[in-house]
């Protein structure tokens, strides 16, 4: 493998990109971002004589590549994948064939259930309380739990919470949770389950975000040694033990060693985790499993794909831990995790799962749950379509299909250029009723009201989607669809009801297999078409000749979405077509809200993180969910993916026993002054450990340095130490202020009731 970062890739200009530093994190090249300095704290100098090392190495491993039209997609393993795929199949789901690893008497790997996991917030010497909440999260579900261990103290504290558990008749598998300290492991090691350990910071120290320049091959291994032999005892103490272990690579706590070579990207997270892993294979030590975690849903998605095509190609086998860390709070934590862990776990990726909830740890399992059985029914059911063959879709670099939005006419009387966003559209499905209650409908649809008339907001749907039309008596809903037109609202249609009620320049919908011989009904404006992924290639190109202004995707009863819709966007690439693609998601009438943030997340954003699909209309079948709730869920959707930032993105850790402050307290009071700043990135963070490094992906950073103590952040680099827990929201928003971020919240005209 070579050990030197390719080029990276070309983006064409008609690209709609995520956030420069995702575009980093993602190893892709961005308008702010040159092959050369690919990240703000990755620089590569290399000598002419190191980098014609590295072109031979290149060349060796391009010709090995062409010479494998095909390898074993794993030892035990039928199925013959082409070289370069990540997964088992990319048209059904089939879970990666891993091996069995034991962690207490819990079996982790493929030939069992996907394994719920959480971590403990208290603080680990306080032996009674860790013991409570451990057996609170076993009752709720937890089949194993992470604690903290930062030091000796926590460590002895470690063998009374295992004993006062075992005396209770609780034998749920502990893991400890390390950073710095390769000494407190080995002890840990003595009455705990399970290991984990960071490769970023076990023996390389805190991190300094150093720029460290190595001339040679040489140079960069020599630290290995150095890792090997802080390393190894640990290796040989679990081994003689049979202690299990996790080598969990953090996105934002890679080692200034690793950083300096391949950046913060995910081709560096994997190389960590494999520095450690040779060394365990060394030692044949094989009692472990990796994890690649990150705060950005996309970098994580790609972090741990990559892991899995290079141990296809080295012929391991060993489990994945999926889990997006620092995800947050409330809705938009479980989605960021939807998005990452359900894409994953819908490609057959993954083994045992972790949701990150900045709230109480035994919260975590409801979703937890949720996301494990969206796994194991669909690889249980192997879910899918007929196969087929990927020509475009490429996990190593990240590409959004092009698309073209609706254009202008002459003979147009209205504007239909806004009926869908370029960042990202959100439809919302509404009824006549809804229509008809005026002010709370706009308020509902995300519009500001002046003077009582609708006006578009950072956050307004683009467009509504009507099943059924108003009655032309119907005067109050007549009224609403003709004020959200005049600013820009679509308005979409079946065709059918258009025909029977008329509505002006409505877009009317008809199924790609009507779509050869519809006609336009009487007012509309344009047509748009409906496709179950059930479609022919030929009956997909046949349907797109009435130049449709969009293609919304509702997949037909058992038949999997992320599959189809994959095999949708191919037909539609290979054709050259560049119509907007909108993923419906309808739901059951008995669907509750996490189910909804579950399904959408795994199954609509598991395709955004590839870059396919240009907007989202979540429908629920009784409309007992309110239009309101449905259209923020579809934004978050949106924003978790990296497409639209409709408020601020806070990247919050979960909290644990090395938290120096309150951390749901905090977050809840950050959020209430700063969440209206959209395009705004700010990470919360308990402690040292997960701070400095997640500020990768945020812009400003609230970093617990001590107790009672804040450090605020502005990138990755300190600007002031110290501050008071009283005062440090306060300080906060005069960062933000000072760095030219912060706009005052509007007051908006309240709803009459």
């Amino acid at each position: 493998r070579p050990h030197f970062p390719p080029r990276a890739p070309a983006i064409p200009a008609w690209v709609r990109l995520p956030h420069p530093t995702t575009m980093a994190a993602l190893g892709c090249a961005s308008p702010a971002l040159t092959p050369q300095l690919r990240s703000g704290n990755a620089q590569w100098k290399a000598k002419s004589g190191a980098k014609a090392a590295t072109a031979k190495r290149v060349v060796a491993v391009t010709t090995r590549a062409q010479a494998i039209e095909f390898a074993p997609a794993s030892a035990d393993s039928k199925l013959l994948l082409p070289v370069g795929k990540y997964c088992e199949s990319n048209y059904q789901t089939i879970r990666r064939p891993t091996r069995t690893v034991t962690v207490g008497n819990v079996l982790l790997g493929s030939d069992h259930p996907i394994v719920r996991q959480t971590m403990t917030t208290s603080d680990t010497r306080d032996v009674a309380k860790t013991v409570a909440e451990v057996m609170q999260c076993a009752d709720a579900g937890a089949e194993m739990v992470r604690i903290t261990v930062q030091g000796m103290q926590e460590a002895k504290a470690c063998a009374e919470i295992k004993n006062m558990l075992l005396s209770k008749g609780y034998t749920t598998p502990l893991i400890a949770d390390i950073h710095f300290a390769p000494k407190v492991a080995l002890m840990v090691a003595e009455s705990f389950d399970k290991i984990r350990i960071n490769p970023g910071n076990f023996a390389d120290g805190r991190k300094k975000f150093e720029t460290i320049t190595y001339e040679t091959d040489e140079e960069y291994n020599a630290e290995l040694l150095e890792i090997e032999e802080t390393f190894t005892p640990l290796v040989l103490k679990c081994k003689e033990l049979n202690r299990a272990m996790r080598i969990g690579t953090n996105h934002g706590s890679l080692s200034a060693r690793t950083l300096s070579r391949y950046g913060d990207t995910p081709m560096g997270m994997v190389e960590s985790a494999f520095e450690f892993a040779r060394i365990c294979r060394k030692h044949d030590y094989h009692n472990f499993v990796f994890s690649m975690k990150a705060s950005n849903p996309l970098v994580m998605v790609a972090a741990y794909r990559l892991l899995a095509h290079e141990m296809y190609m080295l012929g391991w086998d060993y489990p994945l831990h999926l889990g997006v860390t620092e995800a947050g709070e409330g809705e938009d934590g479980r989605m960021k995790s939807s998005i990452g862990i359900g894409a994953l776990l819908l490609d057959g990726l993954g083994d045992t799962i972790r949701v990150s909830l900045t709230e109480a740890s035994h919260l975590e399992m409801e979703p937890c749950t949720r996301l494990r059985d969206l796994g194991m029914k669909a690889s249980g059911a192997k879910i899918g379509v007929p196969a087929f063959t990927e020509s475009f879709r490429d996990f190593k670099s990240f590409e959004r299909r092009e698309s073209e939005l609706p254009c202008q006419k002459a003979d147009d009387t209205i504007d239909l250029r806004n009926i869908l966003h370029r960042d990202g559209t959100v439809i919302s499905s509404v009824t006549p009723a809804m229509l008809a209650s005026e002010d709370k409908f706009y308020a509902d649809l995300g519009a500001k009201l002046a003077v009582g008339m609708p006006l578009r907001d950072i956050a307004t749907s683009d467009s509504i989607f009507l099943r059924e039309i108003p009655a032309a008596t119907d005067d109050k809903a007549n009224r609403s669809i003709r004020r959200l037109q005049e600013i820009g609202v679509g308005i979409i249609a079946p065709a059918a009801a258009l025909v029977a009620t008329p509505v002006a320049h409505a877009i009317a919908l008809v199924t790609a297999r009507e779509a050869p011989t519809a006609v336009m009904p009487a007012g509309a404006s344009r047509m748009a078409v409906a496709m179950d992924g059930t479609e022919t290639a030929e009956e997909i190109a046949a349907a797109l000749k009435v130049e449709p202004v969009m293609v919304m995707i509702a997949t037909a009863p058992e038949t999997s979405r992320l599959h189809a819709s994959r095999r949708v966007f191919e037909e539609l690439i290979k054709i050259g077509a560049k119509v907007p693609v909108i993923h419906h998601m309808m739901f059951a009438a008995d669907a509750v809200k996490d189910a909804i943030v579950i399904e959408s997340g795994a199954q609509a954003g598991g395709l955004l993180c590839d870059g396919l699909g240009d907007g989202i209309m979540i429908e629920h079948a009784n409309k007992a969910i309110s239009l309101e709730y449905l259209r923020k869920t579809s934004f978050g959707l949106l924003q978790g993916s990296r497409m639209r930032s409709t408020k601020t993105d806070f990247v919050s850790c979960p909290s644990c026993g090395r938290t120096l402050f309150d951390l749901q307290e905090v977050t809840a009071a950050i959020a209430e002054r700063t969440g209206h700043l959209p395009g705004v990135a700010i990470a919360i963070m308990g402690c040292i450990v997960n701070g400095p490094g997640e500020m990768a992906d945020a812009d400003f950073g609230y970093v617990g340095g001590a107790p009672g103590k804040i450090d605020l952040y502005v990138g990755k680099e300190v600007v002031k130490r110290g501050i008071p827990n009283e005062g440090a929201c306060d300080e906060l928003i005069q960062l933000i202020k000072d760095n030219g971020r912060w706009v005052e919240q509007e007051v908006k005209e309240p709803v009459p009731a």
